[in-house]
């Protein structure tokens, strides 16, 4: 039978019920910190943009486009980065380690700018991306030039601004610290960054071929998302707050098995999805041809008519709803969706057993605890 666009919650394996919040409850006692994170990222957009609109109104725009996009989200990276440090200093907030949570949603933001300019996407989050956006509005009000051309160029130029302004608040969190201290955040901070960079070219990459690397496969999902994601952040706030080499080891073995169920959740949700709960097309990821486990498996165990469906409708930017539906029968039909979700699970249970066992605080576990669920049963 056709799987649709929406998933029940029968349709996922092994997930248990939780309150769409439960993965808040547990850090309550960090709200603030959360809080602050939106508070410094709105402060130092707003100070950058007195800049630009100083320049000209022209620049207008693009400040009212990065306005309406950069408050939000999800924040489990920032979340990550801030219980990172307060696991590291037995619960208490750590001085910096606000900015630094900004820093990376910044960074994040950044490259979800330019990641959609790669993927040719026209939403995110229910808004029109920024490339969209600005070619579009060229389009409505008949300037010269290629509209697609000048849309792909703001968005390439704001996602810049917002790396370079990510840099200016890691800078602001480490003032205040000692020398070694700084040092250690500076250089988990570029390795991230690098990471995530070879990660989006290997995944860009895979798109360019007709057949599934698992091997590169596996390189994408861990250095694009997991360690990106989750363990990178909350490294990064154990470093800031002086964690030692066991509670970093800890991290990251957190950070690989959690980052890895997120983003194979993240790509099932791209697949199998409910729009109006993501605010991305269900389609947009079988049409930019992602080579993603999910289809890695798929094409392990798909007969001979499922391989030419796969063919046909991966990477074919004019897929229709009724290919994109017999790529998810292929999917389901090879068992690719079953395996991915037992996956998920087994790396949940693995994440949650090192959550168990690590060296912090009972809050910082019970927050850890939470946010790993959530990042791994999420609709979104």
């Amino acid at each position: 039978m056709t799987q649709t666009a929406e998933m029940t919650d029968s349709s996922l394996p092994h997930r248990p019920v939780l309150d769409p919040n439960s993965g808040l409850r547990a850090i309550d006692d960090a709200t603030t910190d959360l809080e602050l994170v939106e508070e410094v990222l709105t402060a130092h957009f707003r100070r950058h943009a007195l800049t630009l609109n100083k320049v000209g109104a022209e620049l207008s725009p693009a400040s009212d486009a990065i306005a309406a996009r950069i408050g939000g989200g999800k924040r489990l990276r920032a979340a990550f980065c801030l219980w990172g440090a307060r696991g590291a200093a037995h619960g208490r907030s750590v001085p910096g380690v606000v900015e630094l949570a900004s820093a990376i949603e910044l960074f994040h933001f950044a490259a979800l700018v330019h990641d959609d300019v790669m993927d040719d996407s026209d939403t995110r989050r229910g808004l029109p991306t920024i490339h969209r956006l600005f070619a579009d509005t060229h389009r409505a009000v008949g300037r010269r030039g290629d509209s697609d051309t000048w849309g792909t160029a703001v968005a390439i130029l704001v996602g810049d601004m917002c790396l370079s302004w990510s840099d200016d608040l890691v800078a602001a969190a480490v003032d205040t610290v000692e020398r070694h201290t700084r040092q250690a955040v500076r250089e988990t901070w570029t390795e991230m960054r690098d990471e995530a960079y070879a990660g989006q070219y290997l995944d860009m990459l895979s798109q360019t071929e007709d057949h599934t690397d698992p091997d590169r496969t596996e390189r994408v999902l861990r250095y694009k998302s997991a360690r990106y994601s989750i363990g990178q952040p909350l490294r990064l706030g154990g470093t800031l707050a002086g964690a030692d080499a066991d509670l970093l080891a800890d991290y990251d073995r957190i950070g690989i098995s959690a980052g890895e169920a997120f983003q194979l959740r993240d790509d099932i949700l791209g697949v199998f999805g409910d729009e109006k709960i993501t605010g991305k097309p269900a389609i947009d990821d079988i049409r930019e041809g992602k080579r993603t486990m999910l289809m890695a498996l798929a094409e392990e165990s798909a007969t001979w008519t499922e391989r030419r469906i796969i063919a046909n409708c991966l990477g074919n930017p004019d897929l229709d709803a009724t290919g994109a539906a017999q790529m998810r029968d292929v999917v389901e039909s090879t068992g690719a969706l079953e395996r991915v979700e037992q996956r998920i699970v087994e790396l949940a249970e693995d994440a949650l057993a090192v959550v168990a066992d690590a060296s912090v605080d009972e809050l910082t576990r019970q927050a850890l605890t939470s946010l790993v669920e959530r990042c791994v049963w999420r609709r979104s």
